[in-house]
C-alpha cells in the first residue's frame, strides 16, 4: 500500500539514506531537517507516518512528538523516533511523548520496513473512523475532539501469554502499578478459553514458548473474532527479530526485547492501551449516534444521507493524497418479482442477506450505503485497479454462489447482481458526477445479461480472469 512518510533528521546523509530505503520500497518521502520545518510539513502535507530523530539542535524530537500527539489535527499519525541513544530511559520517555515506537541506529532495516507498513495500515483504520466521526460533526450528531494521548491507561484487563514463571511474575508486578486486571495463560488452549469469556484491552504473547510457536499463537489471534481487534505485543529476543517481523505484518502491534526493561513494557503497554481505548471510542459514538439517523434501518447499512456528505470528504482527502478510489453501483437483479411472488417479507429479507454479503467480502474501512430499494454503493479508498476488478468479482460470486433463505415456500432461492464501477482518479470530481459515472456502467451491466461486472473504459470483466477464493481483507 502506497503512503507519504515524513522523514525528520538535520544530518544530512540520514535523511539521503532513510529517503533511499523507502524510495525503494515505493512509498513517497518528505524531508524535513529540524523540528520548526517537521511541524510544518506535518501540518501542511498530512504525512501517514513520521519518522523522527531525537538528538535535533533547537527542538528535539521529544518536543516535537509531544506536540505533533496534543494536537487533534495530527495526533492520530503514528511517529517513529530514531536516534543513536541506547538509554532505556531515552526510549520510555519518547513513547510516553507518544511516539508509537523508538527505533536504535544503526537501523535494523527489516524491523524498519514492517513497523512502517504495521503503522500505516493502522493510521488507514484509525484514519477512516476519523473521517466518519468528523461526518457525524457535521451533521451535528456528535462533538467530540479527543486525542488518544487524553485516554487512561489504568485498570485495564491484560492477557499474559506466558509458560514461565518468573517471566511472568516481572510482568504482574510491573503491570499492577496501573492497577490492570492481569490474566495469565501457559498455551494457546488455555489463553482462548479466557479469551472466550473476557474482554481484554491488550495480550501480551510470548514467543519463545516450550511447547508452542508463539508466532502461529498471534496469527491465530489476530483471525479470531474474539481477539482480532485486541492489541497484541509480542516479547521475544534479538534473535527472534525476523520472527517478530513477520508477526508486525500479519497484524500484531508492538513487541518487547528480552530482558523485559519494566519501564518499558509499562510505557508500551500504557501505548495500546490508550489506542485501544481511542478507537472504541471512535467506533461508540461514531455507531450509536449515527445508527438512527444516518443508517437504513432495515440492513443497517449507511444511508444515501451519510454516503454523500462522507463521499465528498473522500474525494477531497484522495485529491489532497493524489490517492484513487473505486465507486461502484450494485443493483439486485430482477429484484421486484421477489416481493411480488413471495411478498414483501420475503423481499426484505433478501436484502438483509444481500447486505450482509457485501460487507463480509470488504475491508472494515470500505464503506457500504444503500440509496434505496435494491440499489446500493461501495465506495473502495486507497486500493489498486487490478485489486479493484477482483473485489467486484469477489462480491458478485458472494451473491450467486449461494441460495438466499428468504422463507419462500420452495425453499432457498437464488439471487444474482449487476455491478457497475469507475476508478476515481485525484482530481475535481463531485458526488454527483462520480455515482452517474457508476450508475452508467451498472446500467450497461443489466443490458449486457446481467449477474455481471463492467467497468468504465475496459467494459465487461471476465470473471475468469479476476477469480479469487474466499475473502481477503487486506484487498
Amino acid at each position: 500500500m502506497s503512503a507519504r512518510v515524513l522523514v525528520v533528521d538535520d544530518i544530512l546523509p540520514n535523511v539521503k539514506l532513510l529517503e533511499a530505503k523507502l524510495t525503494s520500497e515505493y512509498y513517497e518521502v518528505l524531508t524535513a531537517m529540524n523540528g520548526e520545518e517537521a511541524l510544518k510539513k506535518v501540518a501542511e502535507e498530512n504525512p501517514d507516518l513520521v519518522l523522527l530523530d531525537v538528538m535535533m539542535p533547537g527542538m528535539d524530537g521529544f518536543e516535537v512528538c509531544t506536540r505533533i500527539k496534543s494536537d487533534p489535527e495530527s495526533a492520530h499519525i503514528p511517529v517513529v523516533m530514531v536516534t543513536a541513544l541506547t538509554d532505556v530511559q531515552d526510549k520510555v520517555r519518547g513513547l510516553e511523548s507518544g511516539a508509537d515506537d523508538f527505533l536504535s541506529k544503526p537501523i535494523n532495516d527489516m524491523a524498519l520496513m514492517a513497523r512502517v507498513r504495521s503503522l500505516v495500515r493502522l493510521k488507514m483504520s484509525t484514519d477512516e473512523w476519523r473521517m466518519r466521526e468528523n461526518t457525524a460533526n457535521q451533521l451535528g450528531v456528535v462533538d467530540e475532539n479527543a486525542t488518544a494521548m487524553s485516554e487512561a491507561v489504568e485498570k485495564a484487563n491484560v492477557l499474559v501469554i506466558e509458560d514461565k514463571d518468573f517471566e511472568l511474575r516481572k510482568i504482574e508486578e510491573t503491570l499492577d502499578e496501573d492497577n490492570h486486571t492481569i490474566m495469565a495463560a501457559e498455551n494457546g488452549a488455555e489463553a482462548m478459553e479466557l479469551i472466550a469469556s473476557h474482554d481484554y484491552d491488550v495480550i501480551l504473547v510470548s514467543l519463545n514458548l516450550d511447547n508452542e510457536d508463539g508466532l502461529r499463537l498471534c496469527s491465530h489471534l489476530k483471525s479470531n473474532e474474539r481477539s482480532r481487534a485486541v492489541p497484541i505485543m509480542m516479547m521475544g529476543t534479538d534473535e527472534d527479530m525476523k520472527r517478530i517481523a513477520h508477526g508486525l505484518e500479519i497484524g500484531v502491534n508492538d513487541y518487547l526485547i528480552r530482558p523485559l526493561e519494566r519501564s518499558e513494557l509499562l510505557a508500551r503497554s500504557r501505548t495500546q492501551i490508550r489506542r485501544k481505548r481511542f478507537q472504541e471510542r471512535l467506533r461508540a459514538s461514531f455507531e450509536v449516534s449515527l445508527s438512527m439517523a444516518l443508517t437504513d434501518s432495515l440492513t443497517g447499512l449507511y444511508n444515501r444521507r451519510y454516503l454523500e456528505v462522507h463521499l465528498e470528504k473522500l474525494l477531497k482527502k484522495n485529491q489532497e493524497n493524489n490517492k484513487a478510489m473505486a465507486v461502484m453501483m450494485i443493483d439486485i437483479d430482477h429484484f421486484k418479482p421477489v416481493n411480488d411472488t413471495y411478498g414483501h417479507k420475503a423481499g426484505d429479507e433478501a436484502l438483509k442477506i444481500f447486505s450482509k454479503r457485501l460487507v463480509d467480502n470488504l475491508r472494515s474501512f470500505d464503506l457500504v450505503a444503500r440509496l434505496g430499494g435494491e440499489e446500493f454503493v461501495v465506495i473502495l479508498p486507497d486500493i489498486s485497479e487490478r485489486r479493484t476488478y477482483m473485489v467486484a468479482e469477489r462480491l458478485r460470486r458472494a451473491v450467486q454462489d449461494e441460495l438466499f433463505e428468504v422463507g419462500a415456500p420452495e425453499g432457498p432461492i437464488k439471487v444474482t447482481t449487476s455491478i457497475g464501477a469507475a476508478i476515481i482518479e485525484p482530481g475535481e470530481h463531485t458526488v454527483q458526477q462520480v455515482l452517474e459515472r457508476a450508475d452508467k456502467m451498472v446500467y450497461n451491466a443489466k443490458e449486457s445479461g446481467r449477474n455481471s461486472v463492467v467497468f468504465e473504459d475496459i467494459g465487461k470483466l471476465n470473471p475468469a480472469d479476476y477469480e479469487v477464493q474466499g475473502r481477503q481483507t487486506g484487498s
